[in-house]
């Protein structure tokens, strides 16, 4: 029996405990052991959850023990994640029941999928990529790392989301779109043209915000 530790305690952390109550192996290929969060009070006020064992620097990685990352910034998510996988972590995909894999899926590590997804035929979803909420993924979709995609957002057949992608709510990618490395695509957007590295875009049609 494996021992789950959840890295991150705030809302996120809170949801990921939940789905990860509702995941298949729950019981019987995992327990949930606790989290992992440096704000030792991060669960005051609120009852029903495991405890907070101690920060991601301080933990000693015990045998049986495996991991996944609940944090919403994909900045921290990969500072986290890193740091502890340089200790020897290993981790592992929560992926909700109620979501569909279809044919020739493939998925990499440290996966978090919630519920009343939709990833079509001959998606490519690399490490430690986060999707959120009834999302639909177009057949042919390729997810590179760390990216995070929030409830609700779709990808047209064909896209590309380069590494440290952020979809935020309800946006949508048409078909052979490709978002580049580190960009965001801001709530309700429209991406109808390639995506540069690094910008955000907002809007329908998602245009170039300048701050």
């Amino acid at each position: 029996m494996k021992n789950l530790i959840i890295i991150g305690a705030r809302g996120f952390g809170r949801e990921v405990y939940d789905l990860a109550k509702q995941c298949s192996g729950y019981n019987t290929e995992y327990i949930i052991k606790g989290f992992l969060d440096d704000k030792s009070d991060a669960l005051d006020g609120f009852e029903n959850y495991p405890e907070i064992i101690s920060s991601v620097e301080e933990y000693k990685i015990e045998e049986n023990d495996v991991f996944v990352c609940a944090l919403g910034s994909i900045k921290w998510k990969i500072y986290y994640t890193e740091l502890i996988l340089s200790n020897g972590a290993k981790f592992m995909n929560l992926i909700h029941p109620s979501t569909i894999l279809n044919t020739n899926a493939v998925v990499g590590v440290g996966l978090i999928v919630f519920m009343n997804s939709n990833i079509s035929n001959d998606c490519i979803i690399g490490d430690f990529v986060t999707i959120q909420g009834y999302v639909g993924l177009g057949h042919d979709t390729r997810i590179d790392k760390w990216s995070h995609l929030s409830a609700y957002s779709f990808t047209g057949g064909f896209v590309v989301l380069e590494e440290k992608v952020l979809l935020n709510t309800r946006a949508t990618i048409l078909p052979h779109v490709t978002v580049r490395k580190g960009a965001t695509v801001g709530a309700s957007s429209l991406v109808i043209k390639n995506v540069k590295e690094g910008t955000t875009v907002f809007g329908i049609p998602a245009k170039i915000l300048n701050f």
